[in-house]
């Protein structure tokens, strides 16, 4: 009302397709219309009218009067208001004219004492806008003063390999692509949050990005690393058997167990050591065992002897399968003499397993995440076949492991704790953990640059 009255806005009757033609391009001037010079009582009239419901969507809008021949188009009379007749989730139908966002953004922002309104490469071409909005309204509106916002733009954050865009997200949300905001494979806080991420990591990679003005695409190794990193100095460690096959020390006790100290971090003293139990029979992983090992394959083989961490030296003598062939269980021997690992008299081993006892496992369920697209640029990928951007998903962008099996001081984690699995990777317990079975996600594996699954 304000603005109608100081004569720098008033009610536009053309219809949409009208204001359009009336705009000009890029190389061409727009052209006024007809009702800008309509009177400041009529317009305000009007408006009353527009606000109390009486006019139909698109028969009437509040348009800003600037200039119809600016080489910005923004500035070429912008409509502030429109009419719709849509029930609002505050209002209901109270109100049936809403402003355009160009308009609301700078009010909003003065109203709430923004001084620095960040926005994206795009919103360039609408600073001009934003300014003039806050210098015409200002002296009216109590709650502007000197010193109002102003508008910064800078490159959107792309990451690779995914979308940022919130309507892209909420397809796949909606479309059950994933299962929700919270997601571990979703760019989004909350997903990032489930799937491990620290704060640390993610405002480290923030700062090594930094702030630019030119649009471009960061590797999402880049954002991988940062976490490593930051996992690497702060969580402790544990031991888990994600594809478990039983190995029999036969030499060993029946019945009998014995507790292993182990450090919770091999270079911070301050996290202490846990107890883990061993036993007669231990799981181990189902990759650390070939029967008929190639050259470079230094891990459990008929006849090798190998290094249980912090355990004992132990030795394949036997090799069980079903009717099928295939491999269902170990039988091996230990050394007694080794007990923490090492031989005393020197003898060297070329392979270290990670294990856990059969007997005190605890049951999990562990979700392995890839990259959810295939493709670096899903939505470049995707335009040039014509097609949406979901034809880009990875089907293999979860992969659920049941049966896996964890060291007992994992059966309490709560949700939200991270761990390094040894050999394996970083983890974090799922809400998702229920009785008889933890579930941990995999943040990020140990060693960079994991091939996606095609």
């Amino acid at each position: 009302v304000d603005l109608i009255r100081k004569d720098v806005a008033y009610v536009d009757s053309l219809s949409a397709d009208e204001i359009r033609a009336h705009r000009g391009t890029l190389t061409e001037p727009g052209k006024d219309s007809p009702y800008r010079t309509r009177g400041v009582d009529e317009s305000l009239d009007l408006f009353r009218r527009m606000r109390a419901g009486e006019f139909p969507d698109g028969a009437h809008v509040l348009r800003a009067k600037i200039d119809m021949r600016s080489p910005n188009i923004t500035m070429r009379d912008p409509v502030l208001y429109r009419i719709r007749h849509a029930a609002h989730h505050r209002t209901g139908t109270a109100w049936c004219i809403y402003p355009m966002y160009d308009f609301a953004h700078p009010l909003s922002d003065a109203i709430e004492g923004v001084t620095h309104s960040l926005c994206t490469l795009e919103y360039v071409d609408h600073r001009p806008l934003y300014d003039w909005v806050i210098e015409h309204t200002s002296p009216g509106h109590r709650s502007l003063g000197e010193g109002g916002p102003h508008q910064y733009e800078f490159a959107r954050l792309n990451v690779n390999y995914t979308v940022m865009s919130k309507r892209k997200l909420l397809q796949l949300v909606e479309q059950k692509h994933v299962t929700g905001w919270d997601d571990p494979r979703m760019p989004t806080v909350s997903g990032l949050r489930r799937r491990g991420y620290t704060p640390e990591s993610i405002r480290d990679f923030c700062a090594r990005v930094g702030v630019a003005k030119k649009e471009n695409v960061i590797d999402v190794g880049l954002l991988e690393h940062c976490v490593r990193e930051d996992l690497n100095r702060r969580t402790p460690r544990a031991m888990a058997v994600l594809k478990p096959l039983k190995l029999v020390l036969t030499n060993y006790p029946e019945g009998q167990s014995e507790q292993m100290a182990i450090a919770n971090h091999p270079d911070d003293t301050s996290l202490g050591s846990r107890q883990v139990p061993f036993g007669r029979d231990v799981l181990i992983e189902r990759d650390d065992f070939l029967e008929d090992p190639p050259k470079k394959f230094f891990r459990l083989a008929p006849g090798r002897e190998v290094r249980l961490r912090n355990a004992y030296l132990v030795t394949c003598t036997e090799v069980i399968k079903n009717a099928a062939g295939e491999i269902v269980e170990l039988r091996g021997t230990y050394d007694p003499a080794t007990r923490g690992g090492d031989a005393p008299d020197g003898r060297k081993v070329k392979a270290t397993l990670h294990w856990v006892s059969a007997a005190h496992a605890v049951d999990a369920e562990v979700r392995l995440y890839d990259r959810l697209f295939t493709s670096e640029d899903p939505e470049g990928a995707a335009a040039k076949t014509g097609s949406d951007f979901t034809t880009q998903l990875n089907p293999h962008s979860l992969d659920v492991l049941t049966g896996c099996k964890l060291e007992p001081s994992l059966g309490s984690a709560a949700p939200g704790t991270r761990y390094q699995f040894e050999r394996q990777g970083y983890f974090c317990a799922d809400p998702d953990s229920r009785a008889g079975a933890v579930v941990f996600n995999r943040t990020v594996s140990l060693k960079e640059g994991y091939q996606v699954v095609r």
